[in-house]
């Protein structure tokens, strides 16, 4: 029995069929890529091409940095960019001007939204002063506080009190609006002029005067 047992044994092997990795690869991946000569003698050898891949190198963080910075710089010193100083109103465009039959002429480049100033009352407003050619002689916004006054009984030259008032074809001024005025010289300060000082006049005689004018509201 253990003759037979071995015997047969020994006439019957077992296999174990196990895939190698390599030959799969070979066959299926490099065997179409590039043909092996030892198995296809007739192959001829392929010349290899050789192919320089150029990378840039990455930015570090320090040249990042810089050129975040040169990009900043190049929007600050732009001619194109207008860039407003802090405590100076924005420039305001150019508003058409409707005349009164004063003379005064008014332009509302912001209607307001609160209530309209009556006579007597103490007001602040903020406001720039030019003479006619366009030159700035006076700004409550460079001084960084509106001016207190009360309205309607002569504190201010009578175009101010007639501009934010109202009258004479002209509507009342509403808290938060910003009206642009043109007065005459006898709205203004007429043939005395303003500042005078040995013989020059911040304001000279006749001068037409524009105000772009903030009414705040109530002090």
């Amino acid at each position: 029995m253990s003759s037979t047992t071995s015997s047969s044994a020994s006439a019957t092997p077992t296999f174990w069929f196990r895939p190698r990795r390599q030959n799969l690869q070979c066959n299926h991946v490099f065997h179409g890529i590039k043909p092996n000569p030892t198995l296809n003698p007739e192959a001829k050898r392929q010349p290899q091409k050789v192919i320089t891949v150029m990378a840039s190198p990455p930015l570090r963080r320090r040249e990042v940095s810089f050129s975040l910075a040169g990009l900043f710089l190049a929007s600050v010193f732009d001619p194109s960019s207008h860039a407003v100083a802090a405590g100076t109103p924005a420039e305001l465009p150019e508003c058409p001007l409707l005349v009164a039959p004063s003379g005064l002429a008014f332009c509302d480049q912001v209607v307001g939204y609160g209530e309209g100033a009556t006579k007597g009352l103490l007001i602040k407003a903020h406001y720039v002063g030019r003479l006619e050619h366009g030159k700035v002689f006076d700004s409550s916004y460079d001084r960084g506080r509106p001016l207190t006054f009360r309205v309607g009984v002569g504190e201010v030259i009578k175009g101010w009190d007639l501009g934010i008032l109202g009258g004479e074809g002209i509507p009342p001024m509403l808290a938060g609006g910003k009206r642009t005025l043109k007065l005459p010289p006898e709205l203004g300060y007429g043939v005395r002029g303003a500042g005078c000082k040995g013989g020059t006049c911040i304001i000279p005689p006749d001068s037409t005067l524009v105000f772009d004018v903030e009414f705040i509201g109530k002090a």
